[in-house]
């Protein structure tokens, strides 16, 4: 059953409905041909195993209850000269119907169309529609998309009125179209939204999975929060989980409704998530012990014999033999390295001969490596660092690493291998 009260709002230019679908009370209006109303996409904090905040989308149907893709709605506006009055539609409609989710801490996310709120008269009718419904500016995150570059200028310009003016702001689509690390600089945003791109090229893509968690560490690194939009399978849910987001949105965990979030629901999804991701890191380093052990013993026992006053280009060999070692090397305390690589392989000069600039390595200074640190710090036993990209070749590699005495001199024993994460998994 449906029933309707049409009110006069002093908020939107036109009146809204007031309609109660299914026990759950919207707003509703009426444009042109068309009849506009919102849903509310939840995101999620993935520490807080909770909603924390809902964007508002459009929905549009026209005279025959057909649904109207919101894109078709804003670009016919743009013809007609009335972008900006539909996004303010749009907004007052959000705004009415976000108070009747009855959310008391939760971030409402608006999308703003670049100039859409700089007009003072309108920001004036905003901020007193936010004042009659009590919605603080802090509860409000405005989503500022990338504009052409000669237009960000003014786009800057209106996120630090915004944040003046205590919204939170936000830019949508990172990662997409003209992005690039100069709008974070520009922009100063206090959440980035990665766009969908990014997590479904993540999704089918080695590389680019490899790539994500540091993208995103470096948006942490500049301040930002980042929001990983787009989650629609448990594989991609799992990725952004693994890459330290700290929000997400998508329908793996809640798709747009007019009610608030199923919030067991998404509770139990993200709590199967933190499991899995327990359960692959125990695997994985399960799996990482066992493919190092014979490199360890052997690294071990090369230690053991440089110590006893043996060639590096001796005590070595049994390590270069087993399968995916590449090099040994030595280092000074100072983490120089003493000598040239010690290489025992011959279908490693194939490989090198493409860097030949950095083959010869002696005399190169390597302590800014973790493998010389952890060796200075704790001597008393072997490290293993994490896989990185060898300078050598450009190839994932793990470096093992030891100080050793030798005579009066503290020296680091290093030992590289080749490492590619597929065979790991194998």
């Amino acid at each position: 059953m449906v029933s309707s009260v049409r009110e006069s709002s002093t908020t939107a230019p036109q009146a809204l409905e007031r309609d109660l679908i299914s026990g759950q009370q919207r707003y509703a209006l009426r444009h042109r041909d068309l009849t506009l109303t919102s849903v509310f996409q939840p995101i999620f904090s993935l520490s807080h195993l909770r909603a924390v905040g809902y964007e508002g989308l459009l929905r549009a149907h026209d005279i025959f209850d057909r649904p109207v893709p919101p894109l078709d709605v804003f670009g016919d506006a743009a013809r007609q000269g009335e972008l900006h009055y539909v996004d303010r539609l749009a907004q007052s409609l959000h705004l009415e119907n976000f108070k009747t989710l009855h959310a008391e801490r939760e971030w409402l996310f608006l999308n703003v169309h670049a100039g859409a709120l700089t007009d003072s008269y309108h920001a004036a009718a905003f901020r007193a529609h936010l004042d009659r419904l009590e919605l603080s500016p802090r509860r409000i995150v405005l989503e500022l998309q990338a504009v052409r570059a000669e237009d960000f200028d003014k786009l800057a310009d209106e996120a630090r009125r915004f944040r003046e003016q205590g919204f939170l702001v936000a830019l949508d689509d990172f990662g997409a179209g003209d992005s690039n690390l100069e709008r974070i600089w520009q922009l100063d945003p206090d959440i980035v939204k990665v766009d969908r791109m990014m997590l479904s090229q993540a999704a089918h893509r080695t590389q680019a999975a490899a790539i994500l968690p540091g993208f995103v560490a470096m948006l942490h690194e500049a301040g930002k929060l980042v929001l990983i939009e787009g989650v629609e399978t448990e594989h991609e849910a799992q990725l952004a989980f693994s890459c330290d987001a700290d929000f997400v949105q998508g329908f793996h965990f809640g798709r747009p409704s007019p009610a608030s979030a199923d919030s067991a629901y998404a509770a139990e999804r993200i709590a199967a998530l933190v499991e899995r991701h327990r359960a692959q890191n125990e695997a994985r380093e399960r799996g990482r012990a066992g493919r190092l052990a014979p490199y360890l013993r052997a690294f071990e026992r090369a230690g053991e014999r440089l110590v006893q006053g043996e060639p590096l280009e001796e005590v070595c060999w049994n390590f270069l033999a087993l399968d995916r070692a590449a090099r040994c090397f030595l280092l000074d305390e100072q983490g120089r390295q003493t000598g040239r690589n010690v290489v025992l392989r011959a279908d490693r000069a194939g490989h090198e001969a493409r860097f030949l600039p950095v083959v010869d390595a002696q005399g190169a200074n390597w302590m800014r490596r973790p493998y010389f640190n952890a060796a200075i710090d704790a001597p008393d036993r072997i490290h293993a660092t994490k896989p990185y990209l060898s300078i050598n070749e450009a190839l994932p590699c793990v470096t093992l690493s030891m100080a050793v005495r030798i005579g009066e001199r503290q020296c680091v024993l290093c030992g590289d291998i080749d490492w590619h994460e597929d065979e790991a998994r194998s």
